[in-house]
């Protein structure tokens, strides 16, 4: 797959995972120019509400509202709606809330999307990448994660689906299996010689553009770097290399 630098900063996400309004503002300046979107999950919404997305979007790009989505369909249809009427970019929901979860979702955005905007594209979580298959074991779900990530993003897509959340181990068999236009996004994403955390299926950069992500979503290595900026463009580097204005994602 041949991408040029800008192809990689445009799918470039930076995971905003703080409590600290103030600081993620002034993290998602320094970062314009070095990435494509911005992460807003759980703990900065929580922190700060609807009010830090329209902030995070005034900055100058789009957002992914990562909130999870989970509960009975009513009320799934409903956040959804808010979601949409923020003007966020992405936002997501668990595909293990089931197909007539995942159809109110997409429901609750079209109905929520202001008039002349673009929908949000909603994505279903499948397997979090801090779970492996002991832990699946251990929940009752026997069997691969693969297997459970594969049949829950071809369920999400049939209820209505745009997408899917999951690890970098899962996307060469997603594009496979699911085709070129559904939406693979890929967290537990790496630089190489980084430290994998609290992430158990994890790739590079490199790897995880190269198996077909659409989007790869990357936290503590840029935002916990002492010059986040020069820490994503030397994740941009390790993909197309430093002097390049075109290249391979190998």
């Amino acid at each position: 797959m041949e991408l040029i630098r800008e192809d990689v900063i445009r799918r470039l996400v930076v995971a905003l995972d703080t409590s600290d309004a103030e600081g993620i503002l002034a993290l998602a300046r320094r970062l314009v120019g070095q990435v494509g979107m911005f992460k807003i999950g759980l703990e900065a919404f929580t922190a700060a509400g609807p009010g830090l997305v329209d902030r995070v979007q005034e900055v100058g790009l789009p957002v992914f509202l990562d909130l999870k989505l989970h509960d009975i369909p009513n009320t799934v249809e409903r956040a959804a709606a808010n979601c949409a009427r923020l003007g966020v970019a992405l936002f997501n929901v668990h595909a293990a809330g089931g197909p007539d979860m995942v159809r109110a979702a997409a429901a609750g955005a079209d109905a929520g999307t202001p008039a002349g905007k673009s929908r949000p594209r909603l994505l279903a979580v499948t397997v979090l990448t801090s779970l492996d298959e002991a832990v699946l074991e251990r929940l009752g779900m026997p069997g691969t994660a693969q297997q459970r990530v594969v049949e829950w993003a071809a369920m999400s897509r049939e209820a209505g689906a745009d997408g899917v959340v999951c690890s970098p181990k899962e996307l060469a068999a997603l594009r496979q299996h699911l085709g070129p236009q559904f939406v693979l996004l890929a967290p537990g994403i790496r630089p190489a010689g980084s430290a994998a955390g609290d992430q158990k299926r994890i790739a590079t950069p490199v790897s995880a553009l190269a198996d077909g992500a659409d989007f790869i979503v990357v936290g503590r290595p840029i935002t916990g770097a002492p010059d986040p900026a020069a820490a994503a463009a030397a994740i941009v580097d390790e993909v197309v290399g430093p002097a390049a204005s075109g290249g391979s994602a190998r």
